[in-house]
């Protein structure tokens, strides 16, 4: 079979097939006399191996030191014999185990980072809101800000806010005084 079904018939592409000729982990297939590469059912299963095999986590050095043996793994990468595998091509099981532990710490790092990040995504948002944004942390006002009891006058000495300034590039008003603290202490430190 061509290119394209021996693709299709083991679920790849026929740049897989390519890359993994390349890379030796299928023998080259028999040209036709037109030159174009013919595949046999056997390879076919060998190509889904490799595939089980990369799934599983092996890298394309793992299964090229075995390559000999793949046709004597199943369709689901499960030996056939593995007394023929070992004698076949000196596979170690200890290569797929120790590419368990490898994998087993790689869950625990990424375990983790995933337990970690929302803490961190919370933090990162609670110093982008800054306490007067952030629900729940209303200050109280300042006492000169504080609204005055129904039944008693506002002190005469109370400033009044400063007018806005239509001098400047912008004549958006000048947020209240305590609030540009807040805004160039943020801005001094990078925030």
């Amino acid at each position: 079979m061509r290119i394209g079904d021996a693709a299709a018939a083991a679920g790849t592409t026929p740049r897989a097939l390519r890359f993994y000729e390349e890379r030796g982990l299928l023998p080259p297939p028999r040209r036709s006399p037109t030159g174009q590469r013919e595949y046999e059912p056997g390879d076919v299963s060998r190509v889904r191996v490799i595939r089980q095999l990369l799934a599983l986590g092996l890298t394309v050095e793992d299964i090229r030191s075995c390559a000999a043996g793949l046709d004597l793994l199943d369709d689901d990468g499960l030996p056939r014999s593995g007394d023929a595998i070992r004698r076949r091509c000196g596979l170690d099981p200890g290569v797929a185990e120790q590419r368990i532990d490898q994998l087993d710490a790689e869950i625990a790092r990424l375990t983790g980072l995933r337990e970690r990040l929302p803490r961190r995504v919370a933090a990162i948002r609670a110093a982008a809101a800054g306490p007067e944004d952030t629900p729940g942390s209303q200050h109280a006002p300042s006492p000169q800000h504080a609204p005055s009891p129904p039944d008693t006058p506002s002190p005469p000495d109370t400033p009044s806010p400063p007018a806005p300034s239509t001098d400047g590039p912008s004549s958006a008003p000048h947020p209240p005084p305590s609030r540009r603290r807040t805004l160039n202490s943020r801005s001094r430190t990078g925030v």
